[in-house]
């Protein structure tokens, strides 16, 4: 039995949280998977899963065993890296994730230069707008947008998006347009949810008493959607500044309550402090950091006040 292969597909049956999951996601036959843990198993003499007919659940001792292969496959990784040269030369595979929409107009345009200059090194972009574990997925660099609560990481801040609550001109031209965060609730809106730094509906220095949201009338798990069901006048949205760009810039979406608006979000690179030892991970923050400070700065700059 290779061991460290079979802890890894223990880790990702873990994070899946089933056995179909974890094949599918290995491209590897279920039985293949099973077979796996249960050598695992066997070769400890002790039971790691316990298996249901839809999901999987540690045992104590799988717990403790699973965080031990954990830190186990990281030092493998790291010391493979270090012997291939990653932390002495910018080389290798790279993970960077980003949320959608930032991701596809500002950072990927940067990591497209950014491989031009370094043939010896691949990224791996993951964009979404779900927040990652960082070290669970395996990730080099992240752009985080808003307050940062994780002390184990190291961050970058590299600029600043607004909140905008906005709607369509034909909405506004027949719902008329709020005057105060108080004409909310006769307005109806549509809601965003799915993002952890989702645009709460507060107003002037983020006091909760100011919080007031229109009645929902669309709820959606997708900045996109929620953009385009505002644009199609269905009511109010508040996303971030640069979600809207276009929007704003073509009027098809009309910024509404700009004097109640709170502090905006910092925006920040992340990584890991194990990750700093990489001169891929150093090179790609010192190309990236400065890139996005500019790209920033022109966007505050343009958007509509």
């Amino acid at each position: 039995m290779d061991r460290l292969e079979a802890m890894s597909v223990l880790l990702v049956v873990v994070e899946e949280g089933s056995l179909s999951a974890a094949s599918r996601r290995l491209r590897a036959p279920l039985a293949t998977v099973s077979r796996k843990v249960a050598d695992l198993e066997k070769h400890l003499r002790t039971p790691l899963l316990v298996r249901t007919s839809r999901r999987v659940q540690l045992t104590d001792a799988g717990r403790v065993y699973v965080e031990a292969a954990r830190r186990i496959l990281e030092q493998v990784e790291e010391a493979e890296r270090d012997a291939a040269g990653e932390y002495s030369a910018p080389r290798g595979e790279l993970d960077v994730t980003a949320p959608i929409v930032f991701g596809r107009t500002h950072v990927l345009p940067i990591a497209i230069d950014f491989l031009k200059e370094q043939p010896e090194i691949d990224i791996r972009l993951l964009v979404n707008d779900r927040q990652v574990n960082m070290v669970e997925e395996q990730i080099d660099v992240a752009v985080r947008i808003g307050h940062l609560v994780d002390s184990d990481l190291r961050a970058m801040k590299v600029g600043e998006v607004r909140r905008v609550a906005c709607a369509s001109p034909a909405y506004l031209a027949s719902r008329g347009t709020p005057a105060a965060p108080q004409d909310l609730p006769a307005h109806d809106g549509v809601t965003f949810r799915g993002f952890k730094t989702a645009p709460e509906w507060r107003y002037r220095g983020d006091n909760p008493a100011w919080t007031a949201e229109p009645r929902k009338r669309l709820a959606v798990n997708s900045t996109e959607a929620a953009v385009a069901a505002a644009v199609a006048g269905l009511g109010v949205v508040r996303v971030l500044s640069y979600q809207i760009e276009s929007e704003l810039e073509s009027g098809a979406l009309v910024p509404i309550l700009e004097d109640f608006a709170p502090e905006p979000l910092p925006v920040s690179l992340v990584c890991t402090v194990a990750s700093l030892r990489s001169h891929k991970v150093r090179a790609f923050l010192e190309w990236t950091a400065p890139r996005l400070r500019t790209r920033l700065r022109r966007h505050s700059s343009d958007s509509p006040r």
